[in-house]
């Protein structure tokens, strides 16, 4: 269709509008400041329920916007129940969008309640990270990074790299060396001097134990730990399976703690195939020397981020997000921006 002579066509971004947005425990500034930070640069005012185990991180990041100038009402905090306030603000008709961080099941609830008013959500959901190890990677590097990742918040982070799979022919060497530098990793209090702290609540640790003790029923050999550690607190021993089945609870379901589970394979299509495996695809890591390698598991990986010889798949400036059911849509960077603005089409003549 040819445009009429002077009519002009432009585009034009403007805010959604009101947000609800819900965070979660294990990150009680960061996660917040994701939502926060976009949607007020977008124009957009914000109601934001962070979880009741870390109430007080978000009401002082709230407190400080507001010692700097932000205008009231522009973001607020709001604490109970979750069923009770999340219903309550997606049926609003003033609340526009929903960026909910967190568990598959609640962000497939809170879709649902979304849908009867046509909001348009952000979900960043639950991942079981892989790891491909090939045979040609820099190993010692390798080793020094996974194993300082996977151990990182006691492994309660939906980034944490958790399903290693790795190359036959290394497979022993790299078992071997991980398992004897997680054993090094000091467990205890954080005012401490110690590597990890403890679980976040007291079910925590019976959920990890009892999915360790699902692996060890089905042939998986418990290279370290596999414990609760003493009687006070939260705390579990970091843990190495070898040689997991893959009808195991713990390869099929993201841990969420501090437990590494390993498998070798051959070749690269086997590696892929098992990484895809999951209906999950929030992260992915892979190690190798090979930029043939490197380039097909760019592609072939069904995960929102993939990244190889290194950890990194937040720095700020790029999309945080998954696929398949760890969600859809992104945070940070421009596309973190932009998923809180509206998208207007003007034609003028």
């Amino acid at each position: 269709m040819v445009r009429p002579a002077g009519q002009n066509s432009f585009v034009k971004y403007q805010p959604v509008g009101p947000v609800a947005a819900f965070s979660p425990w294990n990150f009680p500034v960061f996660t917040p400041v994701r939502k926060l930070a976009p949607a007020i640069a977008a124009g957009c005012s914000i109601i934001l329920k962070p979880a009741e185990e870390t109430p007080a991180s978000p009401i002082e990041m709230i407190r400080c916007l507001l010692d700097a100038g932000l205008p009231s009402g522009v973001a607020q905090v709001v604490f109970g129940d979750p069923a009770e306030v999340s219903s309550h603000l997606i049926a609003s008709p003033v609340i526009r969008k929903i960026s909910f961080t967190g568990s598959v099941p609640v962000g497939k609830h809170l879709m649902k309640l979304a849908a009867e008013g046509m909001k348009r959500t952000t979900m960043e959901l639950g991942g079981h990270a892989p790891v491909l190890v090939f045979d040609d990677c820099d190993l010692e590097k390798t080793l020094d990074l996974v194993v300082t990742g996977k151990f990182r918040n006691a492994g309660q982070v939906c980034v944490s790299p958790t399903r290693f799979y790795v190359q036959s022919g290394i497979y022993d060497r790299f078992e071997k060396a991980f398992t004897e530098r997680a054993q090094k990793i000091s467990v205890g209090d954080g005012f401490d001097s110690v590597d990890m702290g403890p679980l976040a609540n007291p079910r925590r640790p019976s959920a990890v134990g009892a999915m360790i003790d699902d692996a060890r029923t089905r042939g998986a050999d418990v290279r370290l730990g596999g414990e609760r550690r003493g009687d006070k607190g939260f705390f579990f021993d970091p843990t190495v399976l070898s040689h997991v089945p893959l009808d195991a609870n713990i390869m099929n379901e993201e841990p969420f703690g501090p437990v590494a589970v390993m498998r070798p394979f051959d070749t690269l299509e086997e590696a892929i195939e098992q990484a895809n495996r999951l209906p999950l695809g929030l992260a992915a890591y892979a190690f190798t020397e090979s930029l043939r390698t490197a380039n097909i598991v760019g592609d072939k990986i069904e995960a929102g981020m993939v990244a190889i010889n290194n950890l990194t798949v937040s720095p700020g400036d790029a999309p945080f997000g998954g696929v398949k059911e760890s969600g859809h849509g992104s945070e940070d960077g421009p596309d973190g921006l932009k998923a809180y603005m509206i998208t207007k089409a003007i034609h003028q003549a």
